[in-house]
């Protein structure tokens, strides 16, 4: 393991592999904006007018890219840095943000919320490709996380943190869910559910925050292998490199005390796996209609 960028973000989060450009993204929410790490290991920062909760590269462009900000979502190209007019989401909860998304198999781009007063009133979300966003039919929650899909497409996984419960649910193409059935729930002692990936071979990567640890877990919800960090809050893992075999995971260092600084110098930063056994998958891109 290596500390890939010693980012100092305040929340990092949404590590995302862009094949086309061989370069890793990712946000931070609190720092107002996106990073790519180069080959060459150059880091190059877009600096956004919101904080940018998830995030998904666009088919057929490689600079346009659809983001998931405060108040909604938005098209944003990296070239000319300029920002599509906000389409509004939970516009009647002013204390919300959208939080976690990816792309299922279709290319739609699905995301939860995040409630700073942690009380479950958000909702799960669907863009398509006329840029229509839907609510999807499941319970409420309070920090929506943990969103992926099966390399199949026919499983949909995700969380409310404060639960401590990833749940797994049947995914169709035409857009219809299944009932959410448990998949995993993380002891008292081993931290929240935070972002998740998915591998070639179909196991669930979850970085767990306050466990300082990346966790995998096999189709059934067995774990499978579990990585120890230098870090307590891990958010978000993504494989990357050519061969899709390096796993990285952003983590954060906003609200750690000087005491927690201290003993963890690189909170904050982007790590690198290179030794995990397993490989990635290309990352779906959102499908948009022109």
């Amino acid at each position: 393991m290596r500390l890939a960028v010693d980012a100092r973000d305040r929340l990092g989060e949404c590590a995302m592999w862009c094949e086309s450009a061989q370069a890793l993204y990712w946000t931070d929410i609190e720092g107002l904006k996106i990073s790519r790490l180069q080959a060459d290991g150059l880091v190059h920062e877009w600096k956004l007018p919101q904080r940018v909760g998830s995030f998904a590269f666009c088919a057929g462009s490689r600079t346009q890219m659809l983001l998931g900000l405060d108040s909604g979502i938005a098209l944003f190209d990296t070239a000319s840095e300029s920002l599509s007019p906000v389409i509004a989401v939970e516009a009647d909860e002013p204390t919300t943000r959208i939080n976690d998304g990816r792309c299922d198999r279709q290319g739609r781009f699905v995301f939860g919320m995040y409630n700073p007063k942690e009380a479950a009133i958000s909702g799960f979300y669907r863009v398509d490709a006329d840029l229509r966003i839907e609510r999807l039919p499941l319970p409420p929650a309070a920090v929506g996380n943990s969103i992926c899909f099966s390399p199949d497409g026919a499983t949909m996984y995700y969380t409310d943190s404060p639960t401590r419960t990833i749940w797994s649910l049947d995914y169709h193409a035409d857009g219809w869910l299944g009932t959410p059935r448990e998949f995993v729930r993380l002891g008292e002692q081993e931290g929240f559910a935070d972002g998740s990936c998915i591998d070639a071979q179909g196991g669930l990567w979850n970085a767990q925050w306050e466990g300082k640890c990346l966790v995998r877990y096999d189709a059934a919800g067995a774990e499978t292998a579990r990585i120890e960090l230098p870090v307590s809050r891990p958010t978000c893992p993504a494989f990357g490199g050519p061969d899709l075999d390096v796993l990285y995971v952003t983590s954060a260092r906003g609200s750690l005390s000087k005491e927690r600084l201290r003993d963890e110098p690189a909170a904050g930063g982007v790590f690198a796996v290179a030794d995990t056994g397993w490989r990635g998958l290309p990352e779906t891109r959102f499908q948009l209609r022109r």
